[in-house]
């Protein structure tokens, strides 16, 4: 699956603003969440195991 965010910076516009609003864009499309959640492979019965301590 690939992913792609892109922003168009605006005319004299800082490079760090220009950061700032693709951070937030990401972070709103939920990017950054799935990276870390597809970091690390974990087990179909961790993910059972870790639900069930969510719940209590």
């Amino acid at each position: 699956m690939i992913i792609l965010s892109e922003i168009e910076v605006k005319r004299d516009e800082s490079f760090e603003s220009a950061l700032r609003r693709f951070k937030k864009k990401i972070e709103q499309e939920g990017i950054l969440r799935e990276v870390r959640d597809r970091k690390h492979y974990e087990k179909p019965s961790e993910r059972k195991r870790k639900k069930t301590r969510a719940r209590r």
